[in-house]
């Protein structure tokens, strides 16, 4: 089963999450990162994990108190996706989603997703590598209008991971 892990203050990140699921049409279990501990997301074959940036480029707070330590995903099949404001925090734009992949890069994770960085307006962000976003970025505050589009063009790059 795929599991969709997200940290959310305001709401806007658990939306992007569960519209995610119905986009991607697959089973799967949508979980808040505070109600879950991390055997619970060994357990899932495959992860989809998200988080809101804060203040300047952090995680947000269930995140950053969750146990790391304790994650076995080694091999699995995983992408990130990133709520941020790239207009009043231009220099730290989604750097949680670029936090997590590190993370879960050196558990050993198989990252997929990869995006385009070229239809956003933003100054510095740790999610890009290479020139693209390590997973999907949005932008609800500036952006709105853009982000179910946004979205279901990612569902569609990355659905054949998760079949």
């Amino acid at each position: 089963m795929i599991g969709i892990i997200y940290g959310s203050t305001l709401g806007n990140t658990e939306d992007v999450a569960n519209k995610i699921a119905n986009e991607l049409g697959l089973e799967c279990k949508v979980v808040n990162v505070s109600d879950i501990k991390p055997s619970d997301i060994n357990a899932f074959d495959k992860l989809i994990i998200g988080s809101s940036t804060w203040n300047d480029g952090e995680l947000q707070d269930d995140w950053e108190s969750f146990d790391f330590d304790s994650l076995e995903i080694n091999g699995k099949t995983t992408a990130f996706f990133g709520t941020g404001d790239s207009q009043s925090y231009s220099d730290t734009f989604c750097n949680a989603m670029g936090i997590l992949y590190e993370t879960f890069k050196e558990k050993g994770a198989n990252i997929v997703g990869q995006t385009d960085t070229s239809e956003y307006n933003f100054d510095e962000s740790s999610a890009v590598i290479d020139n693209k976003f390590i997973g999907l970025a949005l932008d609800i505050d500036n952006e709105n209008d853009k982000t179910d589009e946004r979205i279901a063009n990612w569902v569609n790059l990355i659905k054949p991971n998760f079949e």
